[in-house]
């Protein structure tokens, strides 16, 4: 392979998502990073370097990289039918097969499942669900979508709306109409003194009530979270706060939509998210780990109260008039089926809760005594420290010193993948389901020299 070529070529013609597109165009960032292989829970890149990955790609390698296996069921497909649509009541054994299984584990009363590529569209199909189910109701003025502050829930028009981080908004429109936010379940942040959990969890959905009350319930439609917040800093809810929120949505007649995005599939150490957290959705977001991002599929997944209404109101509107030219593509469903296969056959949601626990203990026994650590946070497999300038008065630190981003960068050069979460000085961990404890040991120990460089690096000014 001829890198200068392959770099002059990607520099010259790609348009990278979330790059500093001058410092690239320019070359002062350096080279983009050619990967050309992975196992288990290591990538490799063209130089031959060997990176273990700590973040799963974006949370989503949940077998762990070069399942034959996968690849396997892929070409199969590919060879016997590589592709056709599902429009107008055709399907494919893998996808009738794949939704069957779905429909069965999802939380909730689940009843079928509507495909897209990316959790990003599969949260545009949420919002047109939430909108439809209420037109058929005969209650347009209930479109009003509420999402919470640090939630991520995608990139597109109306998903990026969804999402509530302002930069993802900037220079780009956003948010579209119909957006309303309310607070995060971040209780190490947004607590009150003296607040403890539950007080807390209380607070947040009395706040979450009033904002229906100011709006009106008439006119909000529902309500969509992550089971634990992922991109907004892995965040796990505090003690009570489904229970208070549920019980708020419920009052309201307002639908709960959870993003399993991130939590689904093994991550929390259970099934879903919602199952660990008793949460009742009426509707899933699912992708990332449904393929392992072998191949690019999501899934909207329905509950038979809004599917019921669907299909009570089918004869009055015609057709369900939604979908995409690859909705239900049966490589992606022959993947997502190779994918559930190894899922159950090695136990992995076990696997991920028994390692799990042991990278939770090993991150708080390892970091919760640092002077640049105000939090260690995390759930299953994944992980969280957020950094602050002074630990016992929980001062934040400049933003200008990156510190994040210099233990990321300072990690990969002893050959770690570890992610400055975008919402603050935050260090990211959502490795691969399939590591083990030997491997989780490695990865803490390099982290926390990465940790102490920048201690060091800033103590010396």
């Amino acid at each position: 392979m001829d890198i200068s070529k392959i770099s002059t070529l990607d520099r010259a013609s790609v348009l990278h998502p979330f790059t500093q597109l001058k410092e690239f165009a320019s070359g002062k960032m350096g080279d983009p990073t050619i990967v050309t292989g992975g196992k288990g829970v290591h990538i490799t890149d063209v130089t031959g370097q060997r990176l273990m990955d700590g973040f799963a790609g974006l949370y989503c390698v949940n077998i762990g990289y070069g399942r034959t296996e996968v690849a396997e069921a892929i070409a199969k497909q590919a060879h016997e039918l590589a592709y056709y649509h599902t429009y107008a009541a055709h399907t494919t054994e893998q996808l009738a097969t794949l939704s069957d299984r779905l429909v069965r584990m999802a939380p909730g009363k689940a009843s079928k499942v509507f495909y897209g590529m990316s959790g990003s569209d599969a949260n545009e199909t949420q919002a047109k669900l939430v909108w439809y189910y209420n037109n058929l109701r005969g209650l347009p003025k209930k479109k009003k979508i509420i999402s919470r502050e640090r939630g991520y829930h995608g990139c597109s028009v109306f998903s990026g709306s969804l999402t509530g981080m302002s930069f993802y908004h900037d220079h780009m429109d956003l948010p579209f109409g119909g957006v309303l936010y309310t607070g995060s379940p971040h209780y190490y942040w947004n607590a009150e003194v003296g607040e403890d959990e539950r007080a807390f969890s209380r607070r947040r959905a009395a706040e979450l009530n009033a904002l229906i009350e100011r709006e009106g319930p008439e006119t909000v439609g529902a309500f969509i979270a992550e089971p634990v917040l992922g991109t907004g800093g892995i965040t796990p809810p505090p003690a009570g706060y489904w229970e208070e929120i549920q019980a708020v949505l419920q009052r309201h007649d307002v639908l709960l939509i959870a993003d399993e995005v991130i939590c689904g599939f093994g991550r929390t150490g259970a099934a879903f998210g919602s199952s660990l957290y008793g949460m009742e959705p009426d509707l899933v977001t699912v992708a990332k780990g449904l393929t392992s991002g072998y191949i690019p599929l999501s899934g909207a997944i329905v509950s038979e109260k809004v599917f019921k209404v669907m299909e009570d109101g089918a004869d009055r509107v015609g057709s369900f008039s939604h979908g995409y030219t690859y909705s239900g593509h049966p490589i992606g469903a022959a993947a997502a089926n190779a994918v559930l296969d190894i899922c159950e056959r090695d136990n992995l949601t076990e696997h991920a809760r028994t390692v799990g626990a042991y990278m939770q203990q090993k991150m708080t026994d390892t970091f919760a005594q640092c002077d640049i650590v105000g939090e260690v946070r995390g759930v299953g497999m994944m992980s969280a420290l957020e950094f602050v300038a002074d630990r016992g008065k929980k001062t934040r630190l400049d933003p200008s010193l990156k510190v994040a981003a210099r233990i990321s960068a300072a990690a990969r050069k002893r050959g770690l993948i570890a992610r400055a979460m975008p919402h603050g000085d935050i260090l990211g961990f959502a490795p691969p389901l399939v590591m083990t404890t030997a491997e989780v040991d490695e990865m803490i120990s390099i982290a926390s020299a990465s940790v102490r460089q920048v201690m060091d690096e800033m103590a010396a000014g």
